[in-house]
């Protein structure tokens, strides 16, 4: 028989009460909900261990994506933020030296913001926090398997995607 986790109780409790309650889709959806609560709380206890906020590790993570380089110009845009807003960010990550202003070489009037050896590093240790643990619990599944596992629920999230748009 099969080892049951907290969702199979669950499913069995509400079975009886909503008879015609499929259990494969309230299990995979329920399973989804509480795996997507666990990556999140791991998430956020990595930003605890690194003493990031949440708003300072998005901002190291958007300009790592840039290349650990880009105009606070550019910040504001990825983060959907008033550049004002990026300006504090900036001030507090640059005094923690996580980051720093530098001349912009291609205009004097610009200033670039870089990752910092020390900015690269935590960032870096808060994904891997989060990145070992979903290695972690997709290691369980072959190779094989987790490409199905995408594959599926990319044609999941096509339908999502689609209903998204009628609904927004």
């Amino acid at each position: 028989m099969e080892p049951r986790d907290w969702t199979d109780g669950h499913v069995a409790q509400w079975k009886p009460v909503l008879p015609d309650l499929d259990p494969e889709v309230e299990g995979a959806v329920t399973r989804m909900k509480k795996l997507s609560t666990h990556l999140r709380r791991v998430r956020e206890q990595s930003l605890v261990d690194f003493d990031l906020e949440r708003h300072e590790f998005d901002t190291l993570h958007k300009l790592a994506g840039r290349g650990g380089k880009a105009a606070p110009s550019e910040l504001a845009a990825d983060l959907d933020l008033a550049p004002a807003s990026v300006t504090g960010r900036l001030d507090a990550l640059e005094k923690r030296g996580l980051v720093r202003r530098m001349p912009s070489k291609t205009d004097r009037r610009r200033v670039d913001v870089e990752l910092t050896k020390s900015g690269r590093a935590t960032w870096l240790g808060a994904m891997d926090v989060l990145g070992d643990e979903e290695y972690r619990l997709l290691g369980v599944l072959s190779k094989d398997e987790r490409k199905q596992f995408n594959d599926m629920l990319r044609r999941i999230m096509l339908v999502a995607e689609a209903g998204s748009d009628q609904h927004g």
